[in-house]
């Protein structure tokens, strides 16, 4: 019995590691966010394996029942659509049971957005927090606000039709020189980063319709 939290490709496929599909292919069944998503990746790699449909909507009603499946000596992969479970998405609840019950888990190194946004933003990259998704209306303002005095770099994903909100409020809040670097499509083809103030980056995107993942990097408060 064994759980493995398996990271999935953010968008070339070939960033997935031998081990992480060794392991596809080993395990009894596959938790999945959406198994349309999942279905594609095991087709493209030719695994065949049951997959339980297991995200942030249902994992309060099926966590339990998993655990029994793993304490019944089940071993089970967690993937998400793309990147590391666990990392704004539901894998928290699934992992905490597992301790509590004694089921050992595993989470595999691999993809995931953040760290190579991070690291070829052009701003500091040893120290860093990460904030995911900011609410969409109650409490997106406060949380903002308690960025303000921040010094180090912030990392915040956002979705392509509210990246200009977004900076808007920043730019509200922060100033308009605040440096940033807007990472989108990271590994896909159309692969780009806009850095730049705030200000030139609104710019930017009043200009190019943003589109695709978003990851936001936001300069420390100096």
């Amino acid at each position: 019995m064994k759980l493995y939290l398996i990271p999935t490709p953010i968008g070339n496929l070939e960033d997935i590691t031998f081990r992480a599909l060794r392991l596809l292919k080993e395990v009894d069944a596959i938790l999945c966010e959406d198994s349309r998503i999942t279905s594609k990746l095991l087709q493209h790699f030719q695994i065949e394996k049951p997959l339980w449909q297991y995200h942030q909507h249902n994992e309060h009603q099926k966590t339990s029942a998993i655990v029994e499946q793993l304490q019944a000596g089940k071993t089970l992969a967690l993937v998400s659509d793309a990147g590391t479970p666990g990392i704004s998405d539901a894998a928290y609840l699934l992992v905490k049971s597992c301790i509590e019950n004694n089921v050992p888990v595993e989470c595999l190194p691999g993809a995931t957005s953040i760290i190579p946004a991070l690291v070829q933003s052009g701003l500091p990259s040893e120290r860093f927090c990460y904030e995911g998704f900011l609410p969409h209306k109650k409490g997106r303002q406060t949380r903002i606000k308690n960025l303000v005095e921040e010094t180090r770099t912030i990392i915040i994903l956002e979705s392509p039709h509210r990246i200009v909100k977004c900076l808007n409020e920043l730019k509200t809040f922060m100033g308009e020189e605040r440096r940033v670097c807007v990472s989108r499509e990271l590994s896909k083809k159309f692969e780009e980063n806009i850095r730049g103030t705030i200000a030139e980056v609104i710019q930017h995107f009043e200009k190019h319709e943003p589109k695709g993942e978003i990851v936001l990097l936001v300069e420390g408060k100096k």
